[in-house]
């Protein structure tokens, strides 16, 4: 039986496929036989990336599909250990849906309010309408240099009473450059940024194992 983990976002731009990406090449990385489910059609951006990947014969190989219904990826459960919705930059019945059947639902954030109010939104409408709270969780990405306001935005996403996970991923050009060349956030030549990026994926994985153990 599959692992299911929504990454969801209320908006664009928040680093969603960015995070569902990352999660998907450090678990193939362990063995895991892995599924990006790409949601949304109309940008492609999970697939697109892994054109390039592809196109660049880069290791390991990850496994993307396109899909417009969840019900056509849960039959899919018995060929994964581990499916990662990449949802599509809106609140939708399909995010309801995906939230509905996934472990784990991921939320990531910038710092910015424009990033934090819509996401926090997102996940008081997903509680509201059913979704159990403890398997809502918020992941700072694209985060800036200023300690201040990693501070700031963390005791801000705290005050929700929802889940803020270990670690954040910085905005660095390093990682735009990997992206596009069909690389995931720990696929860079800095060790420092990998480090970074391999923690952020641990607190993914141990809130997983904490979930359905």
């Amino acid at each position: 039986m599959s692992i299911l983990v929504g990454v969801l976002s209320q908006k664009g731009g928040v680093g969603k496929s960015m995070v569902a990406r990352l999660l998907a090449t450090e678990y193939v990385r362990i063995g895991w036989n892995t599924l990006i489910a790409d949601m949304d059609g109309s940008q492609s951006t999970s697939s697109e990336w892994s054109q390039r990947r592809n196109q660049q014969e880069i290791k390991p190989s990850v496994d993307v599909k396109e899909f417009s219904m969840v019900g056509n990826v849960l039959v899919l459960k018995k060929d994964y250990d581990i499916i990662i919705f990449d949802g599509a930059p809106h609140s939708t019945l399909v995010t309801k849906e995906i939230a509905e059947n996934s472990d784990l639902i991921v939320l990531p954030t910038g710092s910015s309010l424009d990033d934090l109010n819509p996401q926090i939104r997102l996940a008081h409408e997903l509680v509201d309408s059913g979704i159990d709270s403890s398997k809502v969780v918020f992941l700072l990405s694209r985060v800036g240099n200023s300690e201040v306001e990693l501070n700031d935005v963390i005791d801000y996403i705290n005050q929700t009473g929802y889940t803020l996970l270990k670690g954040y991923i910085p905005e660095k050009t390093a990682f735009r450059l990997a992206i596009r060349e069909g690389r995931s956030l720990t696929e860079t030549r800095y060790s420092g940024l990998t480090e970074k990026c391999e923690s952020v994926a641990q607190s993914v994985a141990d809130k997983i194992h904490e979930l359905t153990n």
